[in-house]
């Protein structure tokens, strides 16, 4: 207001309480946001360092994110593996018991326990997967994991595909053959060869292969006996195919032209009697009918196992890279945020002294205004 006139002490003291006051409202502000530079007018060089450091603090913990994320994927496929090698040992102890057995019935069985297995370990590899990324799924699954703002620091983890069991890149382990039926006819005839083949109803001693007290025998194809049948006077025709239809859940008999008889597994019908062997190879055999085949499944699991560890292994350098890198990126996130806070942040105590000395200085300028406000109302005394 220049049509005020004030007196000199006068606008000293005001010009005092004025700087205090803007003083006092700038110490104010740092103890409300505990900062010493809170915009570019308080310090541009520290501001813009700080900036830079915070800005590349956030990016860094973006990618924190993402590393985190890829730790858990790499779990997953580690946990998969485990879960596979499980399997694959279940596998190997079929096999060892298929190959401790000599019963053929046995054999088919765990043959098909065996596929059962790799059918659950192709999917449990396609469960393995997290947030859609299956390191265990093959291609389409390859993870990459970047560690710096630009990109020039990463990681690269190729995918295995185990989804598929029979893959030449992946366990190499293929479903063992299924045992198909193969089919064989005991011919019973009345009388000789080229006689009129017999009913069911007739009796078997009516061929001339055939007497009272033989013994028929039924064993499959390692020699293990299914069942034995003594013939009598009495035995029919029916009474031999209810015998080989009933000797074993893999056999079955039924009366034609002689007696049919079919079977998944290779079985042999002998007689110490006159009658020649009848023998039923099955048209495919099951993938445990030869020692052969089970020594041979049994060094591909051998394999596979060792497939499995070495990709463990792999899995587990990338996980101990990834969770390394993750520390690092976490620590120096904190450098970052630690050396821009000592360019930005108040030290509280310093600034709550200043606030007291500003306070007392503030006070003291308040009583000094009024003193001089004092001595020119002295002039008053003359009227």
């Amino acid at each position: 207001m220049p049509d005020i006139t004030i007196s000199s002490a006068v606008r000293s003291n005001l010009n005092a309480l004025q700087s205090t006051s803007q003083l006092m409202s700038s110490v104010q502000e740092k103890l409300a946001t505990g900062k010493k530079v809170n915009s570019a007018l308080d310090n541009p060089n520290s501001f813009f360092t700080a900036k830079g450091l915070e800005n590349r603090a956030s990016d860094l913990s973006t990618l924190l994110d993402d590393m985190g994320q890829s730790v858990q994927t790499l779990k997953a496929a580690d946990e998969g593996i485990s879960a596979i090698s499980d399997l694959v040992d279940a596998a190997k102890a079929k096999a060892n018991q298929a190959l401790q057995t000599s019963s053929q019935s046995e054999r088919k069985d765990f043959a098909a326990e065996y596929n059962e297995l790799l059918t659950q370990i192709e999917d449990l590899a396609k469960d393995a997967g997290y947030k859609g990324k299956n390191l265990l799924g093959g291609t389409g699954n390859d993870l990459s994991v970047i560690f710096n703002e630009d990109g020039t620091s990463s990681l690269s983890i190729s995918s295995i595909d185990y989804t598929d069991t029979t893959s030449s890149t992946g366990l190499n382990l293929s479903d063992l053959a299924t045992a198909a039926d193969g089919t064989a006819t005991l011919a019973l005839t009345n009388g000789t060869a080229g006689a009129a083949a017999l009913t069911a109803n007739a009796t078997v001693v009516s061929d001339d292969d055939f007497t009272a007290g033989d013994t028929l025998t039924l064993t499959d194809s390692t020699g293990t006996e299914l069942g034995t049948l003594e013939i009598t006077a009495s035995t029919t025709v029916q009474d031999v195919s209810d015998f080989i239809g009933n000797s074993s859940s893999d056999v079955s008999a039924s009366v034609g032209t002689g007696v049919v008889i079919q079977a998944d597994i290779g079985v042999t019908l002998s007689s110490d009697g006159a009658q020649s062997d009848v023998s039923v190879t099955p048209s495919t055999a099951n993938g445990f009918a030869t020692d052969s085949d089970i020594e041979s499944t049994l060094s591909s699991l051998t394999k596979a196992q060792d497939t499995l560890r070495a990709q463990a292994s792999t899995f587990g350098t990338n996980l101990s890279i990834v969770e390394n890198r993750q520390d690092f990126t976490n620590a120096l996130i904190n450098t970052l945020e630690e050396g821009a806070g000592k360019l930005t942040l108040a030290d509280t105590n310093e600034e709550g002294a200043n606030l007291l000395a500003l306070q007392t200085q503030q006070s003291l300028a308040s009583t000094s205004l009024s003193l001089a406000a004092q001595a020119d109302q002295n002039v008053l005394r003359l009227f």
